[in-house]
């Protein structure tokens, strides 16, 4: 890690969701974000908000190309990062596993493991090179546990945490990689489950308040280990 307290976060999903309130909370602390999203006027409204220091840029996490422009842009400003936070998801309609149509698992598929593996693939070789930086890939309960009606999301979190614990074994000593289970939280994507009964859940606010100095906290202590937001 730099010596300073700043650290340069790399972020998926910022417009929405978590992703917008780990921002906020990250930036709140004093840190630098670069982070990547695919709504446009969201994005521009963050730019507007975080005029300095910070990035925000269109890119479909899934898209290898526009991945690899984003990383070499952002290492060639600012540097490795400190942290890489793997975010960024989808989630299937509720739906029995049969009935789901091709596109739409695909689009799982693509977005929370394939994404999550082109950000690896861009922004970890700089980090390993400097032999310091924290990967956190965001799982879920769902990653270790199932349900019914969501299985493409559940491949996907439980593809999370294998990828995940693999890369932990090749990585230097004093970097890490670890699984993140945020916990259950009243987001867009629960409620797409849940319907209202998403509102018997903390709000990304207040969970934000324990997630980003929990994840802040994290290091090479970590690595491997399956880790859930308390």
């Amino acid at each position: 890690m730099r010596k300073n307290t700043k650290k340069l976060i790399v972020l998926s999903g910022v417009t929405r969701g978590l992703g917008k309130v780990m921002l906020d909370g990250f930036i709140r602390e004093g840190h630098v974000v670069q982070g990547c999203g695919r709504d446009s006027s969201a994005l521009e409204s963050l730019r507007e908000k975080h005029p300095e220091l910070h990035g925000f840029a269109r890119v479909d996490v899934s898209d290898d190309a526009a991945v690899a422009a984003w990383a070499a842009d952002v290492i060639s400003r600012c540097g490795p990062p400190d942290f890489l936070i793997n975010n960024a998801a989808v989630i299937n309609s509720n739906s029995s596993l049969w009935k789901i149509p091709a596109a739409e698992f695909d689009r799982v598929i693509d977005v929370n493991i394939k994404g999550v593996a082109n950000l690896i693939r861009h922004f970890v070789p700089a980090m390993v090179e400097r032999k310091s930086g924290v990967i956190v890939n965001f799982s879920s309960g769902w990653g270790r546990a199932v349900a019914a009606d969501v299985a493409p999301y559940c491949a996907t979190k439980f593809a999370i945490e294998g990828l995940t614990q693999a890369l932990a074994m090749e990585l230097p000593p004093g970097m890490a990689a670890i699984p993140l289970n945020p916990g259950v939280i009243d987001t867009d994507m629960l409620r797409s489950c849940f319907g209202d009964a998403a509102m018997s859940h903390p709000s990304p606010t207040r969970w934000a308040e324990r997630a980003v100095p929990f994840i802040l906290g994290l290091s090479a202590r970590e690595n491997g280990h399956s880790v859930t937001v308390e």
